[in-house]
C-alpha cells in the first residue's frame, strides 16, 4: 500500500476511534442521568445545594458569576471570539482549509450539544432559593459544551502559528476559560455537575475526533487540463 494512503487511513481510523470513545462516554453518562441512577443523582443534588448555599452567602462571588454567565453565552463567544479568529486565519494567514475545518467543527458541535439536550430532556436543578435561573433542558450544559468546543478548536487552529511559549499560554487560557465556565454553571445552580462533565466530554472529544479526521484528509492537488 502507498505509504501516504496508509498514513491517511491510519489517521482516519484514529479519528473514528476517538469518536467511538466520546460517543460511549457521553451516551453512558446520558443514560445514567436519564434513568435517574440514584448515587449519581444524590451526588448532583447534594453538590448543587452546597454550591448555591455558598454563592448566596457571598454576594460579590454571585455578581462575578452572573457577569461570567453573560460573557460565556455561546452566541456571544462564537460571534466575538471564534468567528473573527477563523476569518483572520483564513484571510490573513491563508490557511483556508484549516479555518473552514475550525468553523464547521464548531457549528456541528453547537448543533450536537443542542440536539442532545432535547434527546435527554433533563430538567434543570430545583433550588428553594435560586441564585439564577435558565430556560431549557439541563444535560449537557450548553455554556460548558460550547466553551469546550471553542477553546479546543481555537487552540488547535492556532497551534502551527504559535511558538512554544505562546502554545503553553494558549492551553492555559483555554483550560482556565473552561474551568471557570464549569464552576460558574454549578455555583449558580443552573446545571448539575454531571451536566458540565457531559459538556466537557462532548466538546473536547468531538473536536479532537474531528481534528484527527482533518489530519487524515488532504485536499486534492489541482490538476492542469488542456482544452481540446
Amino acid at each position: 500500500m502507498n505509504p501516504i494512503v496508509a498514513t491517511r487511513l491510519g489517521r482516519l481510523s484514529k479519528a473514528a476511534g476517538y469518536a467511538c470513545v466520546v460517543a460511549l462516554l457521553v451516551t453512558t453518562l446520558a443514560y445514567l442521568v436519564r434513568t435517574n441512577f440514584d448515587p449519581l443523582i444524590r451526588l448532583d443534588e447534594d453538590t448543587i445545594a452546597a454550591a448555591t448555599g455558598y454563592t448566596r452567602d457571598h454576594p460579590g462571588l454571585r455578581d462575578a458569576l452572573l457577569v461570567w454567565e453573560e460573557l460565556s453565552r455561546p452566541v456571544t463567544d462564537y460571534l466575538v471570539i471564534a468567528l473573527p479568529v477563523c476569518l483572520w486565519v483564513w484571510r490573513r494567514r491563508q490557511l483556508t482549509t484549516r479555518a473552514w475545518w475550525a468553523f464547521l467543527t464548531m457549528m456541528a458541535g453547537w448543533a450536537m450539544a443542542l440536539g442532545l439536550k432535547y434527546l435527554v430532556q433533563r430538567a434543570r436543578p430545583v433550588v428553594a432559593d435560586p441564585v439564577s435561573q435558565a430556560p431549557g433542558y439541563s444535560f449537557p450544559s450548553g455554556h460548558t459544551s460550547n466553551a469546550a468546543i471553542i477553546a479546543t478548536t481555537l487552540v488547535l487552529l492556532l497551534w502551527p502559528l504559535l511558538g512554544p511559549r505562546a502554545r503553553r499560554l494558549a492551553v492555559a487560557l483555554a483550560a482556565l476559560w473552561l474551568v471557570v465556565t464549569c464552576v460558574d454553571r454549578v455555583m449558580l445552580g443552573v446545571h448539575y455537575p454531571t451536566d458540565v462533565v457531559g459538556g466537557v466530554l462532548l466538546g473536547c472529544g468531538l473536536v479532537l475526533a474531528s481534528y484527527a479526521g482533518y489530519l487524515g484528509w488532504t485536499p486534492p492537488m489541482p490538476t492542469h487540463t488542456q482544452e481540446t
